[in-house]
């Protein structure tokens, strides 16, 4: 071996120590998927990601009863007269429920670690992302876990709205525009702000 590939290896080696030695906090080469987090089959998983982005997202805006279809063959259970628009994103189907005449807006993600449910007659606005996991950055392997989101009947989430694993929206709660969501929010109250607090009630003529 000559002196430069000597002192090239050598190098090399100093540099992987040094790398090692910086990472302290996140190993991700230590992360491991948990058994059944998913809920269903890694075959499942893809193949429903394959319809979402062709047979949904494709579908004529006016085809509401074809993706309830299509959500439903997955697991989903979806009430009647619900509404959800093609460019919707559904994480995992067979982790959703949503109530009847429920509206779900234009880029709405339901990102489905944990279970979600919707209430009837309940609106979450386009670009709104309802976030059902995350990862505990407290320990190095960064594992990944679920929570449970509940957005009750009546309620109502605004347009471009983050809603935190674990977090519960309470009957005919309204939640403003660009809110950010990380605590449970009562029923019939206006809330607004990030974090997300209340402002005041929600009245019914």
């Amino acid at each position: 071996m000559s002196w430069k590939s000597r002192r090239g290896n050598i190098l090399e080696e100093k540099l992987q120590v040094v790398s090692e030695m910086a990472i302290k906090f996140q190993r991700l080469d230590e992360f491991v998927m948990p058994p059944g987090f998913r809920g269903a089959s890694a075959v499942r998983v893809q193949f429903w990601w394959m319809i979402q982005a062709t047979l949904f997202r494709w579908s004529p805006q006016i085809a509401y009863p074809f993706r309830r279809f299509l959500l439903r063959a997955f697991g989903a259970h979806i009430g009647r007269g619900v509404l959800i628009r093609p460019t919707a994103t559904v994480t995992y189907p067979w982790k959703i429920e949503i109530g009847e005449y429920a509206w779900i807006g234009d880029d709405v993600t339901l990102y489905s670690l944990g279970r979600i449910k919707i209430g009837p007659h309940a609106v979450i606005s386009q670009k709104s992302y309802v976030c059902g996991g995350d990862h505990d950055y407290s320990k190095v392997d960064f594992p990944i876990r679920s929570a449970d989101i509940s957005i009750e009947a009546e309620a109502w989430i605004a347009t471009d709205v983050f809603i935190a694993p674990g977090v519960n929206i309470g009957r005919a709660c309204v939640v403003g525009a660009r809110s950010s969501v990380f605590s449970d929010l009562p029923a019939e109250t206006v809330c607004v702000g990030s974090p997300c607090r209340v402002i005041k009630a929600r009245y019914s003529e």
